[in-house]
C-alpha cells in the first residue's frame, strides 16, 4: 500500500479506534495484521491468505482440544499444531530482519521474533477457550498457558517448549547478566495492547539502530494510535521530531507528555525538552 492511500487511512482510523477501546476489545492477531499491512505491499488476497492460516491454526488445535484435558497435553498440542504441523519457529539466522516483527511476513516466511510467534499461539489457544497470556519477561517474550491442573510458561521462539524455573533463570541471565535472578515482575501478565506495542517496538528499535529516524517516528506514531495515553511515547516522539527539525510538532508532543505523565521524573524530562524546544523556536 502506498503512503497516504485510502486503505492506509482506513487502517489508521481503525487503530485509532482501538486506542480508546478496552484491551478486551482488541482482536490481537487481526490488529497485528493491520499493522503489518501498513509496511508491506500486499494484495487483499494475500492478507486473506494470512487470515486463512490463522483460521487453520485455530481449527487444527480445535480438532485435538478434546484430547488435551491437562496442562501437559495442552502444551504438547500447541507445539504440535503451531510449530510442527504449520512450521512456525524462531528466526535465528536473520533475527534482526524487520520482517520478523511483521505478522504478515511471519505468516508467509514461517519465521519470526518471539512476540510475533506468541501472537499465533495466543490466537490458537484462545480460539479453543484456553487461558493464554503474554508475560513481561525481559529479553524474550514468553507466554503462559493455563489448564485446570496448573499453568506453564511456554517459549514460542523455541517451538512452544515448556520452560521450567532453571531454564527461565538461564534465559534471564543471557539478557540481563549473570547476576540477574528471577523476580515476580518477570511473570507479570501483559494485556493485548502491550503485546502490540512490544511488537512495534521491535521495529522501532531496529530502525533507530540503522539511524532511520523518520521511519522510526512513523512507528512511534502508530504506537500512539494504539496507546494514546502512554506518556513515554509522546516524549519519544518529541525527541525525534526535534532531531528532524519539526519543532512545532516536537513542542506539541512534549506538552502532551507533560499533561499525561503521572511520574514526576517524566514530567521534568518533558518540561526540560519543552524549554529547550521553545528556546530553539525563538
Amino acid at each position: 500500500m502506498s503512503a497516504g492511500s485510502s486503505p492506509d487511512r482506513e487502517i489508521l482510523a481503525r487503530l485509532a479506534a482501538l486506542g480508546t477501546a478496552g484491551s478486551g476489545a482488541i482482536a490481537l492477531a487481526e490488529t497485528a495484521l493491520l499493522l503489518g499491512s501498513l509496511d508491506l505491499d500486499r494484495s487483499t488476497a494475500a492478507i486473506a491468505d494470512c487470515r486463512a492460516t490463522l483460521d487453520a491454526l485455530a481449527a487444527d488445535l480445535s480438532a485435538c482440544a478434546s484430547r488435551a484435558a491437562n496442562l501437559a497435553q495442552r502444551a504438547e498440542a500447541l507445539s504440535a499444531v503451531v510449530a510442527r504441523r504449520h512450521g512456525f519457529t524462531g528466526d535465528r539466522e536473520t533475527y534482526d530482519d524487520l520482517a520478523n516483527a511483521n505478522l504478515i511476513a511471519v505468516l508467509e516466511r514461517k519465521r519470526g521474533l518471539p512476540v510475533a510467534l506468541a501472537i499465533l499461539y495466543i490466537h490458537a489457544a484462545r480460539a479453543v477457550s484456553w487461558e493464554m497470556e503474554g508475560l513481561n519477561f525481559p529479553g524474550r517474550f514468553l507466554i503462559r498457558l493455563g489448564a485446570p491442573d496448573g499453568r506453564a510458561v511456554l517459549d514460542p521462539f523455541d517451538d512452544g517448549m515448556v520452560r521450567e524455573a532453571a531454564s527461565l533463570r538461564e534465559l534471564l541471565k543471557q539478557s540481563a547478566g549473570s547476576t540477574a535472578e528471577l523476580a515476580p515482575e518477570h511473570f507479570a501478565a501483559v494485556d493485548d495492547r502491550d503485546i502490540l506495542l512490544r511488537l512495534q517496538n521491535n521495529i522501532k528499535v531496529r530502525l533507530l539502530q540503522a539511524d532511520r529516524i523518520a521511519e522510526a517516528l512513523v512507528i512511534i506514531e502508530r504506537m500512539q494510535l494504539i496507546a494514546p495515553a502512554e506518556p513515554m511515547l509522546w516524549l519519544e516522539a518529541g525527541g525525534y521530531h526535534a532531531r528532524l527539525g519539526n519543532l512545532r510538532a516536537a513542542i506539541e508532543a512534549a506538552e502532551r507528555c507533560g499533561a499525561l505523565a503521572s511520574d514526576e521524573a517524566l514530567r521534568q524530562r518533558a518540561a526540560s525538552l519543552l524549554q529547550e524546544l521553545k528556546g530553539r523556536l525563538n
